[in-house]
């Protein structure tokens, strides 16, 4: 292990940031982005994140955008955002750890759980930037995950 986490979660966590930013840039919902990529190519973009990381961003953007063909959608919570936006390596935070905490509860690969939390309801609450759900604690978001609505 090198640096304070294992290369999982640093990969987990750029895959995440990864998301959030193609989704702020199309304006979809993350879900949208995630069902887009599919499960092989997410899971090959978390096997070299380390890589993938040393390219710019907005290059990557655009490439997995066109081989994805993820149009432009309407959702723009930047936008209707009333307060302070997270950047999208907080929101990459967020989820990292909300999808670390239910692959290990459940002993699902981290791709599979990734499908079913950007997939769930509380991806709905944590993209809503109105709302407080996406800077709640982890223990907070994994628990009310768990209980299917919030706590």
């Amino acid at each position: 292990m090198t640096g304070r986490e294992d290369k999982s979660a640093n990969n987990l966590f750029f895959l995440c940031s990864l998301i959030e930013y193609i989704s702020r840039k199309t304006k979809n919902h993350r879900n949208v982005v995630v069902n887009a990529i599919g499960k092989k190519d997410l899971h090959h973009i978390f096997d070299l994140a380390d890589v993938y990381h040393c390219e710019n961003i907005d290059k990557l953007v655009s490439e997995f955008t066109e081989k994805h063909h993820i149009k432009d959608g309407f959702f723009d919570n930047v936008a209707d955002a009333k307060y302070a936006i997270p950047t999208h390596w907080d929101i990459g935070k967020v989820y990292k750890r909300l999808i670390s905490d239910v692959s290990k509860n459940e002993n699902k690969p981290v791709i599979d759980s990734l499908f079913e939390v950007y997939n769930s309801w509380l991806s709905r609450k944590i993209e809503d930037f109105n709302s407080s759900v996406y800077y709640e604690s982890p223990a907070y978001l994994f628990q009310s995950y768990l209980a299917g609505e919030s706590l």
